[in-house]
This record gives C-alpha cells, sequence and structure tokens, in this order.
C-alpha cells in the first residue's frame, strides 16, 4: 500500500563544497525513469551517480504493468525493446473501454501496435542489466537528507545504511524518487491537488477459469480490469465503493469480492504472489526545473493508473531530458534545458486530466451517469477519427512539441522508424544517445563537419532539405543542406564539436 512517509529533514549542505566528490549528475532514484535517465548518461560518457533509498534486495512489484507503443519505441531507440520482449508479457492489441466499446490498438502506425503487459519489475531488469553493462553502480540504502545549489553546480547531503552523511558536488540533480520524492521536498516545491480514488487494490494472481481476453467492467459500485502478464498469472485491479479501507493490504477475498461485483465471477482467482492497495491522487509540480535541478516521473506528476501511463510518462521524461543533459554538458547552451519543462509538463497535465476523466467515468454514481456512460461510450469510441486521436494519446505516439518562430512544421514532431536505403532502420541510428542528421549532401559534409560525427549520425536523404532527429526521436530543425545552417544547427542542439 501506498502510505505517506515522512521527508527526510533538511540539513545544511556541504560548507566547502569545493572539497566534496564531484560528479556529472546525481540522479535520485533507481525506478524505470531513474534507471533510463541513469543509462543514456552514463552511454552518453557523462559521469553519473545513481543513490537509491531503496535495499537492493526490495522487489519492486508495484502497480505499472503495461508498456505503451511509444514508450517500446524509446527502449527500440536504445536497443532494449527485445530483450524486455523476451521476457514474460502479453500484447494486448484491443483495449476494453467501457461498455462493449473497445479501442483498437492494432492499426497505430508503429512497429509496436499493442499495450505490452508486462510486470514493472521486468523493465527495472532490463534497464538496470543495461546500466551495469556500462560499468555504473547504484546506491542503495542512501537517501538525500539535505541540498543546495549556486551557479555552478548542486551541494548535496547523503545518508548511508550506516547512518553516516557524506557529500556530494554535482552539476546537476535529477529527482526521479516517487511520489514522497525528498529532492522535490528540498527544492521547496509544491505538489499540488488531491485524492481521486480510494481503497484500489491491486493483485497478481492465478486464475482457475480466466476470461478468454483482456477484460474491464464497471457499475454503480465495482470497477475491475484483469489482463494476463504471459507468464500464468493475472494483474487484477479492482475498487469497491464498499471497501474504502485507508490502510492495510487487502486479503485475496476482499480482492475477490470486489472482482465479483464488477465483473459477476472472481474467476477461480487463487495463490497470489503480489497484493497490495494505494489511494490515488492527481498531482504535478508547477515546474520541472529549479535552477540545476530537475524533477521527472512521479515526483513532478501522479495520477489514477486508467490508461496505464504513469510508468511510460517517467520514462518518456527520462527521453526528454537525458540527451539536453549531454548536450550541456559538451558546450550547449543551458537555455537547451529550459525546454524540458516546456514539453513535457503539458504533456504531464494532459496525462493528469485524460487519466482523471477515465476514472470519474468508472466509478459514476449515479443511474444516469452509468446508462450514459455504457451507452454512449461504444457509439463515441465507434468513430474512426475519434478513435485515433484515443489511440494515439493513449500510445504516447500523438505527443508532439512545440515549435519555434519560423521553424518548419514538422519540428517537435515525432519521427516514426522506417528502412533507410541501406538496409538499416532509423532508430538503429539513435542508439548510444546519437542524434541522426538526415539529408542527400550527407557525403559531402565529412570535412567541415567531421568533429559530430561521434555523436551524430549523417544519413542519405532528400536532398533539397536537412533534418537533424533528436536522440528520443524528435524532430529538432529542418533546414537547407548547407553546410554552415547545419553547423549553426548542430552547436545550438549537440555542443561543441570534438576537438
Amino acid at each position: 500500500m501506498a502510505t505517506k512517509s515522512p521527508h527526510p529533514s533538511p540539513t545544511q549542505a556541504p560548507a566547502h563544497p569545493e572539497t566534496a566528490p564531484t560528479t556529472s549528475v546525481v540522479v535520485v532514484g533507481a525506478g524505470p525513469t531513474g534507471l533510463l535517465l541513469a543509462g543514456d548518461l552514463v552511454e552518453a560518457g557523462l559521469d553519473v551517480t545513481v543513490i537509491d533509498k531503496r535495499p537492493a534486495n526490495l522487489s519492486n512489484l508495484s502497480r505499472a504493468f503495461g508498456v505503451h507503443a511509444r514508450t517500446l519505441e524509446v527502449l527500440d531507440m536504445r536497443g532494449l525493446a527485445e530483450d524486455l520482449l523476451a521476457h514474460p508479457s502479453y500484447k494486448m492489441d484491443k483495449v476494453a473501454a467501457f461498455g462493449n466499446a473497445e479501442l483498437d490498438l492494432s492499426r497505430l502506425p508503429t512497429t509496436f501496435p499493442y499495450l505490452l503487459v508486462c510486470a514493472q519489475p521486468y523493465v527495472e531488469r532490463v534497464l538496470r542489466d543495461r546500466l551495469e553493462r556500462l560499468g555504473a553502480t547504484i546506491q542503495h540504502d542512501t537517501e538525500v537528507t539535505g541540498l543546495a545549489q549556486d551557479d555552478d553546480g548542486v551541494s548535496l547531503t547523503v545518508t548511508g545504511p550506516d547512518g553516516t552523511a557524506r557529500s556530494l558536488r554535482s552539476d546537476f540533480a535529477v529527482g526521479c524518487d516517487g511520489v514522497h520524492s525528498a529532492v522535490r521536498h528540498l527544492i521547496d516545491l509544491p505538489f499540488p491537488g488531491g485524492p481521486v480514488m480510494r481503497g484500489i487494490m491491486l493483485a497478481d494472481v492465478l486464475l482457475a477459469e480466466p476470461p478468454a481476453r483482456p477484460t474491464v467492467h464497471t457499475n454503480r459500485q465495482a470497477f475491475a480490469f484483469a489482463a494476463p502478464f504471459g507468464d500464468g498469472y493475472w494483474r487484477l485491479t479492482a475498487w469497491s465503493r464498499a471497501d474504502q479501507a485507508d490502510d492495510g493490504e487487502p486479503s485475496l477475498d476482499q480482492v475477490a469480492a470486489a472482482a465479483r461485483q464488477a465483473f459477476g465471477s472472481d474467476y477461480g482467482m487463487h495463490s497470489p504472489r503480489w497484493i497490495s492497495r494505494f489511494h490515488s491522487d492527481e498531482r504535478q509540480v508547477p515546474r520541472y526545473r529549479v535552477g540545476r535541478v530537475f524533477l521527472a516521473g512521479d515526483a513532478a506528476h501522479c495520477h489514477t493508473p486508467a490508461g496505464g501511463q504513469g510508468m511510460n510518462t517517467g520514462m518518456q521524461d527520462a527521453a526528454n531530458l537525458s540527451w539536453r543533459l549531454a548536450a550541456v554538458a559538451r558546450g550547449a547552451s543551458l537555455g537547451l534545458l529550459d525546454g524540458y519543462h516546456a514539453e513535457r509538463h503539458p504533456v504531464g497535465a494532459e496525462v493528469l486530466r485524460s487519466s482523471g476523466r477515465m476514472a470519474r467515468l468508472a466509478t459514476a454514481r449515479s443511474r444516469l451517469a452509468v446508462a450514459a456512460r455504457e451507452a454512449v461510450a461504444p457509439l463515441v469510441l465507434g468513430s474512426p477519427a475519434v478513435t485515433r486521436m484515443a489511440t494515439m494519446q493513449i500510445s504516447g505516439l500523438g505527443i508532439r512539441y512545440g515549435r519555434g518562430p519560423g521553424d518548419a512544421r514538422t519540428v517537435g514532431t515525432r519521427v516514426a522508424d522506417h528502412e533507410l536505403p541501406d538496409g538499416t532502420r532509423l532508430f538503429e541510428h539513435l542508439r548510444a544517445g546519437r542524434f541522426a542528421l538526415v539529408g542527400g549532401a550527407a557525403p559531402a559534409w565529412d570535412s567541415e563537419l567531421a568533429g559530430w560525427r561521434n555523436r551524430v549520425a549523417f544519413l542519405t536523404g532528400p536532398e533539397n532539405q536537412t533534418v537533424l532527429v533528436r536522440p528520443d526521436g524528435y524532430t529538432a530543425w529542418v533546414g537547407a543542406p548547407d553546410p554552415a545552417d547545419v553547423s549553426v544547427a548542430l552547436r545550438t542542439w549537440c555542443g561543441e564539436p570534438a576537438s
């Protein structure tokens, strides 16, 4: 169960930070968001310190269970999608909504036209294995108890498993430490919002008589969702108006009772490997960046589990921030970091709105509201245009960012993976945090732009324009294939060329 734990008391940061150990970035929190971010930064050549309050052997079975198409693309850009797909999982190409309505994901314009039902521990394992292959380690049983920053860096006090406090000095710090974020508390950011649903029960169970497919059902008294993990176990998410306990792990009987209220059957659930209860809040910080300190994932935003977007949104936060920090470390302007809040805060706000609407529809109480929901949802989702908009939103593929004055219309849009003339794929060239510069004049740029070749893939493309693709798969810049213009764009987005 998620309960509010006390924040560590802020302490005075190191009095002489220049004597403290120095690292490029301190990443606080080793869940999916922190692990993806840290791996990206280490792969980009930055010195990274990862600390996590949890013990190393603590199993992180949690409420996250689904990996959406855009997150799978993010993993593919890192060469990790196949690793994740090798773990027990289930591909849902249709997602049940209300009544008999469904969202058809099979038509999504991506290599991954489905929702991958996969337990969060497998996601973390893939990301942790990558970090270990890169030679990085996680300092477990360690928490941030003090933080101060100045124009040149961040000074942190961290307390280890033996209770001894020590100092860290870094260029930047990122709080990926969840809804009770110590980093957020220490930089004094509010987390406005409040509870939406109480007493949500989660259980990973075996079913004696499983349904034929993943299913969801709701009525005036209860809501439940069931989906297979692919290893024999099913994830049951259940809520009952009659069982709104504030704390304590629910029993299997309580989960089964809520399932019977919603489904009319508990499908013979048995042998739970994990059961929990949590309360769902809608909250978001007003700023994702305060000076040299950033927040990502649940530390920056939390919302209802409707739509399964929590872990996905956090991992996409990390993908947006990591290349920016790497570029600044290579000489790009600090102003590049402002784009993180500008692009990701609106995405978080929209996820709050959409998941909140789904949760309120699912728990509607009046007979009129329930009848309207059951009747209207199939009609609305029967529209191809509405279905496309809904599936693009929930999958993350529909996210697009703003563009500046004079920018081409495609700047800030997602670039779909595609095969190149040499048989490789675009996403393969974005690995190791590289940019991709696509243009017909690529062969002629060798002498003038050679200094960027260690972090930019020069690819053949249209002869009349050049497109710079960011490491997170969005268009950064579009311009004429002129080496002077391209050089300015590369300095702006990638930092200075290697000497």
